[in-house]
């Protein structure tokens, strides 16, 4: 339940078409539900801006799908991040408006569609392997309020796919860049852009790139001062604070 929601609601109550008691009914659950294995969150979205993200791994899709269920009465939007196939079955008994995007591995509910950032987030990445993660970044932006944008294939080894691309990175309010291998499209992207670039090295890579600690510590050790950096495989992270940078050029 975000602030407008609760305004809505306080709202009616004061007008009388809603009783105190039906009020209370409906803020009951904040700002947590014991669920047994898990307390979900309910206040986040008014602390943070968007509500609690299940991920997946180590929960059953019956776990998720109850997560979700409890998360459905906020009428907000839900992601849940590092799915399959067998979860989203179980979240799609329980509603149908659940999509499956199987290249991110995320399972997205919309609810709302409202766009709450007054730019673009635009997401960049380095090879066709480096796709899944940048998906993921992108849903995540998306499914927060933002417009989004995706490019992907762009690596330094042939700069000339990039170029074609510079007039519209150029018009973003914060890119996402995504790369494996030594993550060099970080600092090239950074040193054409005066706007936030949010860096995501990835596992992707031979033998000695060490499972993407040698894209994250090339990401680290950036001379483009306009980069940060996020874990390896971290497109839900990129994509959050993305968003979050977005938003707050219009204070929503």
């Amino acid at each position: 339940m975000n602030r407008q929601q609760i305004l809505d609601l306080l709202e009616k109550v004061q007008k009388g078409s809603l009783t105190p008691t039906e009020g209370l009914e409906r803020l009951k659950h904040l700002p947590f539900e014991d669920l047994g294995f898990a307390r979900v969150d309910h206040h986040r979205t008014l602390r943070q801006g968007f509500p609690e993200v299940i991920f997946s791994p180590g929960k059953t899709p019956k776990q998720v799908a109850a997560i979700v269920k409890s998360l459905l009465r906020q009428k907000g939007n839900i992601l849940v991040t590092r799915s399959d196939a067998g979860t989203f079955d179980s979240v799609r008994s329980v509603t149908a408006k659940a999509r499956f995007h199987e290249a991110a591995r995320a399972i997205t509910i919309v609810n709302d569609k409202k766009i709450y950032g007054d730019g673009t987030v635009y997401v960049v990445c380095a090879g066709t392997s480096d796709i899944p993660v940048a998906e993921e970044a992108a849903i995540t932006a998306r499914l927060m309020g933002n417009k989004v944008e995706t490019t992907f294939d762009v690596g330094v080894a042939g700069i000339h796919r990039l170029l074609s691309i510079r007039e519209s990175l150029t018009k973003a309010s914060v890119a996402i860049v995504v790369a494996g291998m030594e993550g060099a499209l970080a600092s090239v992207v950074g040193g054409l852009l005066s706007i936030p670039v949010i860096a995501v090295p990835t596992s992707i890579g031979y033998g000695s790139s060490f499972g993407g600690l040698s894209s994250l510590l090339a990401m680290l050790n950036s001379c483009a001062s306009n980069v940060v950096v996020v874990n390896i495989d971290n497109g839900f992270g990129a994509g959050y604070v993305a968003g979050l940078i977005n938003r707050r050029r219009t204070g929503s």
